[in-house]
C-alpha cells in the first residue's frame, strides 16, 4: 500500500471518528444498555435471536440519531459557545472523550451532520417497524421531545423534565419490542426510575459543570435559575427516588430470583448514584458534579449486568 493511500485511509477513519463524536458514541453505548436492561428484565429470558439482532441494530441507530439530532438542533447555540471558547474544556466528561460538538467547531458541516442524523433515523424507523410499529411512535415522540428540549435552553429550566422523558423512550420502546402488551404498572415504575436517574445523575450535574458559561449566554438551566445549593438538593432527591424505585421495577418483572436482583440493583444505585451525590453535597464544585455525571453514566450497564446475572445463575 502506498503512503498516499495510507494517508487517505487514516483521513477517512479520522472523519468517521468525528461522526461518532457527533453522536457522542462513547456515552451513547452506555445509554444503549438501558433498552437491553428493560427488555430482558420484563421478559425474564432472552428473546429470539432475530429479535436480539434487529433490536441491537435499532437501538444503536436510534441513540446515534437522537444524539446527533441534539447537535443539529443546537447548531447555532453551539456555534455561539465555540466563538467564546466555551467548548475548549473537553475531555473530563464522557461526552467529550473524542470531540465536543464537531459541527460547531467546523470539523463537520451542518449538511454532513444532518444527513448522518437522517440516515440513522431511517435505520431506526425500519428496525422499529420490524420489531413493533408502536416503537416507531415512541421514537418519533422521543425525537420531537429532544428538539423541544434543545429549544428551551434559553426559555425554561423545566426543560430538564423533557430530558427525563427522552431518556426513558429507549427503554419503553424495548419493552414493547419484546411484548406488545406489557403491564402498565411496570412501564410506570420503569419510567420513573429512569426519569429521576436522568434528572439527578445526568442533566443537573452536566449543567452544573457549565454554569458560568450558561450564565454568560443567558441560558435557563436549573443551576442558573435556582442556584447551586437548590440544584444539588433536587439532584439528590431525584437520585434517591431512582434508587428506591428501582427495586420495585425488579419485583414487577418476570426475572427469576427477584429478591437477590433487587438487592443488587439497590447496591448498584448506592454505589453509582448516592455515593457520588454525597460527594457533590460536600464539594459543590465542577469536579464533583462531573464525577457524579460520569459515575451515573454507568448505571444502565450496571443494571444490565444485574439482569444478566439473574438470568444465568
Amino acid at each position: 500500500m502506498s503512503d498516499l493511500s495510507a494517508q487517505h485511509r487514516l483521513s477517512g477513519l479520522a472523519r468517521l471518528k468525528l461522526f461518532w463524536a457527533l453522536s457522542r458514541t462513547p456515552h451513547g453505548l452506555l445509554d444503549m444498555c438501558t433498552p437491553a436492561f428493560a427488555a430482558l428484565l420484563w421478559l425474564g429470558r432472552f428473546p429470539a435471536v432475530e429479535v436480539i439482532l434487529v433490536g441491537l441494530l435499532t437501538t444503536f441507530a436510534g441513540y446515534t440519531a437522537v444524539y446527533a439530532l441534539n447537535d443539529v438542533v443546537d447548531y447555532r447555540v453551539d456555534r455561539e459557545k465555540a466563538a467564546v471558547g466555551g467548548l475548549e474544556a473537553a475531555g473530563s466528561d464522557i461526552d467529550g472523550l473524542i470531540v465536543r460538538h464537531p459541527m460547531a467547531q467546523g470539523l463537520l458541516s451542518f449538511t454532513e451532520g444532518s444527513l448522518w442524523a437522517l440516515f440513522w433515523s431511517a435505520v431506526a424507523l425500519i428496525g422499529a417497524f420490524i420489531l413493533n410499529p408502536v416503537c416507531i411512535l415512541i421514537f418519533v415522540v422521543g425525537c420531537v421531545c429532544e428538539a423541544v428540549y434543545c429549544r428551551l435552553w434559553r426559555v425554561s429550566p423545566y426543560r430538564t423534565l423533557v430530558s427525563g422523558a427522552v431518556k426513558t423512550s429507549g427503554a419503553m420502546a424495548a419493552v414493547f419490542a419484546v411484548d406488545p402488551s406489557p403491564a402498565p404498572g411496570f412501564l410506570a415504575v420503569l419510567f420513573l426510575t429512569l426519569f429521576f436517574w436522568e434528572i439527578g445523575g445526568q442533566n443537573i450535574p452536566n449543567d452544573m459543570t457549565d454554569i458560568e458559561e450558561d450564565r454568560q449566554m443567558m441560558a435557563r438551566t436549573i443551576p442558573v435559575c435556582f442556584g447551586v445549593e437548590r440544584s444539588i438538593a433536587i439532584a439528590v432527591a431525584s437520585l434517591s427516588a431512582a434508587v428506591l424505585i428501582n427495586p420495585v421495577v425488579f419485583q414487577l418483572a418476570a426475572l427469576p430470583r427477584k429478591g437477590l436482583s433487587s438487592l443488587l440493583a439497590l447496591a448498584v444505585g448506592c454505589c453509582l448514584l448516592l455515593w457520588p451525590a454525597l460527594r457533590l453535597v460536600q464539594g459543590k464544585g465542577r469536579e464533583p458534579a462531573m464525577a457524579l455525571f460520569n459515575r451515573a453514566s454507568y448505571y444502565p450497564p450496571a443494571l444490565l449486568g444485574v439482569v444478566l446475572l439473574g438470568l444465568i445463575i
